[in-house]
């Protein structure tokens, strides 16, 4: 491993994430924002380590960030394992988000879609039956963004395209932004 190489991609992402996405980055808390006063849900899905920061990011949501609050209504579309495999199984793998944003969403509601590269099939469904449900969409993906990019209503595309984990590591600083935005907005802090 080259230490140097790792850090300059990395400094790298970080100051497209600073300096070229934060507007994107408040434009998703304010619609976050919106989403939860309005009593909606904001559903999360992606694959593999998508997946993971789709259940880390809801949990934040329900349970806390920064600050001790009420719990906002975040659902990773990627945890419940029966719904996963019966959907995979009788139907296809391509399915397995569409059918619960079919099932769970509703006007008013926002789905994060995450897909490092943007092709994710089960991803890209899940934001076609969110639009149908007039569900606002937002996308997270990398390198010049793949299919994801013009589905989505807000796409934040982290443009590295070396390494996933750059891409991923970007992603995650953009999800801490938006949730510390999130609670700034709607909780009183002093």
């Amino acid at each position: 491993m080259n230490w140097d190489q790792f850090a300059a991609e990395h400094l790298t992402v970080l100051d497209q994430v600073i300096n070229e996405l934060r507007p994107r980055v408040e434009e998703t808390a304010e619609i976050l924002a919106q989403c939860v006063k309005q009593g909606g849900k904001v559903l999360f899905c992606g694959n593999g380590g998508s997946a993971a920061d789709a259940q880390h990011i809801a949990a934040e949501l329900v349970n806390r960030f920064l600050i001790n609050r009420k719990p906002y209504a975040g659902l990773a579309l990627t945890t419940d394992t029966s719904i996963l495999t019966a959907v995979g199984n009788d139907f296809s793998f391509e399915q397995v988000f569409e059918k619960q944003v079919q099932a769970y969403g509703r006007g008013g509601d926002v789905l994060v879609a995450i897909s490092t590269s943007g092709k994710a099939r089960n991803v890209l469904r899940a934001v076609q039956a969110a639009r149908e449900l007039g569900i606002k969409t937002i996308g997270l993906t990398g390198g010049a963004g793949g299919e994801l990019l013009p589905l989505v209503d807000l796409c934040l595309c982290v443009s590295c395209t070396r390494h996933t984990p750059r891409i991923q590591e970007g992603h995650m600083m953009i999800f801490h932004a938006f949730c510390e935005l999130l609670e700034e907005k709607l909780e009183s802090v002093e």
